[in-house]
């Protein structure tokens, strides 16, 4: 049989041991309580803002479209056809300028309401020439085509005085100059163009033409 101290020493052991699991199961219990108490808490206040908001739907998702990007704008090339074509036709070779010539010293053109005060000027030289087509060399349609461009262009930079030079003919058949009387009929058809006279011999003389432009909304 043990002795007194031994089994006196062995209950107190016990005592210990079961109040350490006393301890720990109230304060298991009373973290279980705090842990319901939040919880019940939480869902009291998801209630509230359920019952404050009232009833919901949820968003429904729109389809989106993936759009292409837009395709380059398409050349034109029957408008240029056409642009073409309507210039060829609108100058004519048969049109009759007899009429709309001073046959004076050196041809010369002014349009119907045009001082003579402008040709005399532009034989003087008072007009500042801005810019020169060459038609030397072309064939009579390459040369229609190129000069109703060019007095177009100038017409629409704001220019006012240009030379268009045709040559004297002396390499055409029978020495004939027969560029510059086209010239003069196609100059006379554009509506740009308000006058012209032979250009001076220092440039060209009878080989070239100094032409005054109507102004454009450029010029105001």
């Amino acid at each position: 049989m043990p002795p007194r101290s031994s089994r006196l020493k062995s209950l107190s052991d016990l005592k210990e041991v079961q109040r350490s699991l006393a301890e720990r199961r109230e304060r298991e219990a009373a973290e279980a309580a705090a842990h319901a108490a939040a919880q019940k808490k939480r869902v009291a206040e998801k209630d509230l803002f359920a019952r404050a908001v009232g009833a919901t739907q949820p968003l429904r998702h729109k389809a989106s479209v993936h759009l292409s990007p837009e395709p380059p704008a398409p050349i034109p090339v029957q408008q240029q056809l056409d642009d073409q074509r309507v210039l060829r036709e609108s100058l004519s070779d048969e049109f009759d300028v007899t009429t709309l010539l001073d046959a004076d010293d050196a041809m010369s053109f002014r349009r119907p309401g045009i001082n003579t005060d402008v040709t005399r000027k532009l034989r003087a030289g008072e007009w500042s020439i801005q810019r020169e087509i060459d038609l030397h060399g072309m064939r009579s349609d390459e040369a229609r085509e190129a000069l109703g461009a060019f007095i177009r262009d100038a017409y629409k930079q704001g220019l006012r005085c240009v030379r268009v030079v045709h040559g004297k003919g002396l390499g055409s058949p029978g020495r004939q100059p027969v560029l510059k009387a086209k010239v003069q009929r196609w100059l006379i058809q554009k509506s740009e163009t308000l006058a012209f006279v032979q250009a001076k011999p220092a440039e060209g003389g009878a080989g070239a033409l100094v032409v005054l432009l109507a102004p454009s909304r450029r010029n105001g």
